[in-house]
């Protein structure tokens, strides 16, 4: 990787070997996105930079955080170090940042871009830990960063994902991740710039099913909720886990993932996790939406960002453009979108006519 990145990123730790000049200043990153995850992020990444900028979009808010050195409104109890620098500034946060995290909401993130993308180092890193499937498009969220900043930048263009709930992360728990890329020493580069004592990340080279995993893995979160929510046991969250695996392979591997991402950490790990985690917001909305609640009441309670919701509607639209079948995932869709009654949708989920397992 040496030269790759010119000068503004050959500080970013290559892993080289060592020499007898002077040691390079710390480099410079970016989060963009202040909510949980990326808080969590900028916490890591300052482990690793002489200066995190956190970009948020409320200028309020920026304020709060450098005054307070702390996240209150998204990440409260976890201080902020001294390297990271809140700002409501893309400028500020972008300028010369040869890394950059992209932790915005996904049905935000195009038009983010569009007014940052003046600001964005030529040759900077750009790690996308957003998941989700644009409406409309159907685009991927690398697929987004590539289509605003241009085709050069995808060589430099990758995905973060796998079971890392954000508080669990700031805690020190024990966490293992998956960086995608096209190309292997971005990757490779992204991990160790990433990696902590606590935090594992491997890497991958399929962006495809890296980004599938995360994105549907949300949708079937809010069925095993709405399982949870109508009372139902530990053999229907089982059996929804389950057949939720074979939904997220039939697509991935329709749109050209490799079938084996599905059983890692972006694939099985995560929809673990996000199903049956207590700190899953995907599964606070299918909980709530069983027991009764309207999903203007669900969302308006949770105060962050599902993205299970918007998700439910692309994956569907996805599928029926790749003429994949995925029945819970159009259950999802039909009880968010539709109104259906979720009891009604899981007697016509389980009255489905009976066939093979595999087919």
């Amino acid at each position: 990787m040496r030269g790759f990145f010119g000068t503004s990123a050959c500080c970013i730790d290559s892993g080289g070997a060592t020499d007898n000049r002077a040691p390079a200043a710390m480099p410079h990153f970016a989060v963009l996105g202040a909510g949980a995850w990326g808080t969590a992020l900028a916490r890591v990444l300052a482990e690793r930079a002489s200066r995190v900028t956190l970009w948020t979009w409320q200028p309020e808010h920026a304020v709060a955080m450098r005054d307070r050195r702390e996240n209150l409104e998204f990440f409260a109890g976890f201080p902020l170090p001294d390297a990271v620098v809140p700002t409501a500034s893309a400028e500020e946060a972008l300028r010369g940042a040869s890394l950059v995290v992209v932790a915005l909401p996904s049905h935000v993130l195009r038009q983010n871009l569009l007014q940052m993308r003046p600001y964005f180092a030529p040759d900077a890193v750009v790690v996308s830990a957003t998941k989700g499937i644009e409406n409309d498009t159907l685009m991927l969220m690398s697929q987004i960063i590539v289509d605003v900043l241009g085709a050069e930048a995808e060589p430099r263009v990758t995905v973060l994902s796998g079971p890392s709930f954000a508080k669990e992360v700031a805690q020190g728990m024990p966490t293992n991740i998956v960086v995608a890329a096209s190309n292997r020493d971005v990757a490779e580069l992204v991990q160790r710039n990433v990696s902590t004592e606590r935090l594992r990340v491997y890497t991958s080279d399929d962006l495809v099913g890296v980004q599938l995993g995360g994105a549907l893995k949300n949708v079937i979160a809010i069925a095993a909720g709405v399982c949870d929510g109508l009372g139902f046991g530990n053999n229907s969250r089982a059996a929804l886990i389950t057949r939720g695996i074979a939904e997220i392979a039939r697509l991935s591997v329709k749109a050209g993932a490799n079938p084996l991402t599905v059983s890692g950490l972006a694939g099985i790990g995560d929809l673990i996790l996000t199903c049956t985690g207590e700190l899953s917001r995907n599964r606070t909305v299918g909980v709530e939406l069983g027991q009764g609640c309207s999903l203007e009441q669900v969302l308006a309670n949770l105060g962050h960002v599902a993205e299970g919701v918007p998700t439910a509607k692309s994956a569907h639209q996805l599928a029926q453009q790749l003429g994949v079948e995925l029945p819970i995932t159009a259950e999802v869709f039909r009880v968010l979108f539709e109104k259906k009654p979720p009891l009604q949708a899981v007697r016509d989920l389980v009255g489905r006519p009976l066939r093979h397992e595999l087919d």
